[in-house]
């Protein structure tokens, strides 16, 4: 899931447009420019956030049921 927050936001701060690989190789400074390449970044981000969202809630959530199992007595 974090690494879902840091590509939703890292696209859009100062740190995206000056970092080193850019200035090593111009044509991949170019692309991260992009304002498609920006959203398609965000997008991933989007659902590899999504699906750290639902791996945590199925963990907790059976978690929870053994949990509760072992206190019935089951």
């Amino acid at each position: 899931m974090e690494a879902g927050i840091l590509l939703i936001v890292a696209p859009w701060t100062a740190l995206w447009e000056h970092n080193l690989f850019g200035r090593l190789l111009p044509w991949l400074g170019d692309a991260m420019a992009s304002q498609f390449v920006r959203g398609g970044v965000t997008g991933v981000g989007i659902v590899t956030a999504i699906a750290g969202l639902r791996d945590l809630t199925g963990a907790l959530l059976s978690r929870r049921s053994v949990a509760s199992g072992e206190r019935s007595g089951g």
